[in-house]
């Protein structure tokens, strides 16, 4: 399933931790959200409790998202879970929670189409936790929609090498462990996120040629999103989904369209 993105020449519009703009990141409101919005993929973090149980959440402290404080690593599920993790972000949001990676995978039971983008963080412990977090996925019947993402190449590695499943890895001066050369971290990687600091016509093309799948992060406003067409990533991991569906709509692109067969215009998309 996540093979399509192969081919896709329309725009391709990830929520990155859900809808992030608008909702506090990584919670299931968040998610279902986005969902109803129409995005086509799901982008999301993964780490451990203390219990081993994977966690979606991002920072490797609770203090930014949640009214608790201290690394995530230090407190059990039961203890997560009696956290705040909507409050920060405005008082209509408290009393949101920490999901679990289960509660997720069964919101998205509703949502058979839509892709993952799975981001396991740095952490020593990061590899039980792509280990664990492919197993729940695999016991859902998800991983075919999934993209493994890590900014560690040895997660990465790990991820493909002993899983043999797709990832998405970074430029090489933004990931831990990055290993030059062809046979390197690149040649385990199936797509590459470009932030849009680094994103040019120049950079893409050079993933292009290396077989690699240039997606970007985070056009959020609509010049961003016409200039992310116009260096020729399709697939943006948005903080803002609208822009990128209202310009993906104007131009009258559907998701995962065919590649098309007709002249292009200047920016590559499909006339």
């Amino acid at each position: 399933m996540i093979e399509r993105l192969q081919t896709n020449s329309s725009i391709i519009v990830a929520g990155h931790r859900g809808w992030k703009s608008a909702y506090p990141e990584n919670t299931l409101l968040a998610f279902q959200e986005a969902l109803e919005l129409g995005v086509d993929m799901l982008e999301f973090d993964l780490r451990f409790s203390k219990d081993k149980v994977v966690m979606v959440i991002h920072d490797e402290t609770l203090d930014r998202t949640t009214n608790g404080s201290g690394p995530v690593s230090d407190y059990t599920l039961a203890e997560l879970k009696r956290l705040d993790a909507g409050g920060w972000f405005g008082k209509t949001y408290e009393g949101l929670k920490i999901p679990a990676l289960e509660e997720l995978c069964e919101l998205l039971a509703a949502y058979p189409d839509v892709l993952l983008n799975v981001e396991v963080k740095p952490h020593p412990e990061a590899k039980p936790v792509a280990d664990s977090a492919i197993a729940m996925l695999k016991d859902y019947g998800y991983l075919e929609r999934c993209v493994f993402t890590s900014f560690d190449a040895d997660v990465l590695a790990h991820i493909h090498d002993r899983h043999g499943l797709k990832t998405q890895g970074f430029p090489g001066e933004l990931m831990a462990n990055f290993v030059p050369g062809p046979d390197g971290t690149v040649s385990k990687m199936w797509a590459v996120g470009i932030s849009m600091q680094l994103l040019t016509p120049q950079l893409v093309e050079h993933y292009r040629e290396l077989g690699v799948l240039p997606w970007c992060y985070c056009p959020d406003r609509e010049q961003q999103v016409y200039y992310a067409l116009g260096c020729g990533a399709m697939l943006m991991t948005v903080n803002d989904p609208l822009p990128a569906l209202d310009i993906r709509k104007q131009l009258n692109l559907s998701a995962f369209a065919a590649p098309p067969t007709p002249q292009r215009n200047k920016r590559g998309l499909a006339e």
